[in-house]
Order: structure tokens, then sequence, then C-alpha cells
């Protein structure tokens, strides 16, 4: 009897693990847990742990629960409001928000939703930039083209459970054929722009040398007109030192140099007062 009820305890705790094994699952932390009932959704599980399901009846499938990236491998080719091609390079930050919405509509599969969320960018994209300038759509309202793009694609992503958290535009680019030409406009424009203003400088420059040389004529004017009253002044105080000063600056100019040669008379009056030096 001891080797039957061994052997009867032994069979039971096998059951009963493998009961165990079918019965009991772990969530992780970065998962949803759906688990079905032939097809069914019967319980939608978020948060992590050691979690039950009816074996054999009910099986589990598990969801990612991180941000997820969609990144468009090649760029796509759309239209300005000026009909000239551009080639945007984007992608797009989504997250699975309501897992059984997102099992029903599109079957838990990511590559669907993918494709899904890929075709109402893509159509989004073409509306907003069928809208606006090249120049638009490069830097002026680039910004603003993310933000209505992450709105609308936001609002049909949920219907399939998902969240759209972010639309990025990596890159806007003209064509090759198209760049060429639009930064040789571009250059041609810039060049008579810097023309003009380097023409006003030069004007600007000579119309304040023109005063500068004015306010110098005026100045210099005054300073002689001052320096001759001052010398009248002088004179009329003491005329013959005024002379004899105005013999000695005579006298140092003329004999500047050793072979400065001076042909006057003796009795000249440029010698007065070198005859009477005693």
């Amino acid at each position: 009897m001891t080797n039957l009820h061994t052997q009867l305890l032994s069979f039971v705790l096998a059951v009963f693990l493998i009961f165990a094994s079918m019965s009991l699952f772990t969530v992780d932390q970065r998962e949803y847990a759906l688990v079905l009932q032939l097809g069914e959704v019967k319980q939608v599980i978020k948060e992590p742990g050691l979690h039950f399901k009816w074996p054999l009846i009910q099986n589990v499938r598990f969801f990612d629960n991180r941000v997820l990236t969609l990144d468009s491998p090649d760029p796509e080719l759309f239209i300005t409001s000026e009909k000239k091609n551009v080639q945007v390079d984007s992608y797009v930050k989504w997250r699975i928000v309501d897992p059984r919405l997102f099992y029903v509509s599109v079957n838990g599969d990511e590559s669907r939703a993918g494709i899904r969320l890929a075709q109402t960018i893509n159509d989004g994209l073409r509306a907003e930039f069928g809208r606006r300038t090249v120049h638009d759509v490069v830097s002026g309202e680039r910004d603003r083209i993310m933000e209505d793009m992450r709105g609308k694609a936001n609002q049909d992503a949920q219907k399939i459970g998902v969240e759209v958290i972010d639309v990025r535009l990596k890159r806007v680019e003209l064509p090759p054929n198209v760049s060429e030409n639009v930064y040789e406009r571009m250059r041609s424009e810039r060049t008579q722009i810097a023309n003009k203003l380097r023409a006003e400088g030069h004007a600007e420059a000579e119309k304040i040398r023109a005063e500068a040389y004015r306010e110098a004529q005026k100045i210099r004017g005054e300073g002689d007109a001052r320096a001759t009253a001052i010398y009248a002044q002088a004179y009329g105080k003491n005329p013959e030192f005024y002379a004899f000063y105005r013999s000695l600056e005579a006298y140092r100019a003329s004999f500047a140099n050793k072979q400065d040669l001076l042909v006057v008379e003796p009795n000249s009056d440029f010698f007065r007062y070198l005859k009477n030096a005693k």
C-alpha cells in the first residue's frame, strides 16, 4: 500500500505540475498580454507579474508596450504648391495603447499596423506639402507640418488601438537637378544684394570722408586765423623783437644744410642783425 500511495502521490504531483505549467504565465513590464479563448479576448493584462489561464482552452498573446519606430527606408517624393518636387525622409514614433482593439483591428500584427500608419502619414504629408511652397516646407513651417501630421495621424491610429507620439521630418531636400538651379538662383540673388550693399557702403564712406574733409578744412582755417591774430598781436606789442625773431627763422631755414649756397649783396637787409651783433 505504501508503494501504491507513493506512486499515486507522484502521479497527482506530476499532473499538478503539468497543469500549473500550462496555467501560469508571466507578463513582463515591457509587455501587454491578452488571454484568448477560441480566438475571443477574455482578459487584457497590462500589469507585470504572474497570472493564470485555463489550460488547453485558453492561450496568451503578448504585445510590446514600448515606444516603437516606423522609419521609411527610402525618401518619398512630394509636390509643393509651386509644382516642384521635394524628397522627404521621415519617421514615426508610436506605441500600442489598447491591446484589445489592436488585436481585433489588425490581428495584433505590428507589420500591418506599420503599413497602415505609413499610408496615413504618406497621404497626410502629400496634402500638407501640396498646400505649401518649397521655402515653407524646408524651413518656414516645418515644425507646424510635423505637429499637424502628428495630430491627424493619431486620430486615425486610435482606430486600431495605437497612439502616434511623434512625426519627424529628418530631411527635406530638392532633387539634385532642381537643387542646382535653385542654389544658382540663390547665389545670384545674394551676389546682387552684396553688390548693392557694397555700393551703398562706398557711397556712405565717400560722404563721411567729404564731411570729415570739410570739417578739417574748417578747423584748419580757424587755427590759421587764430595763429595770424596771435602773430599780429605779438607784432603790435614789440615790432623790433618780432622782426628779429623772423630773421632768426629765416637764417635757420636758409642755412639748414652745409651745402646750401646763398648769393646776396653784403649790404642786404638780410644781414642786418648779423652786422649789428655786438
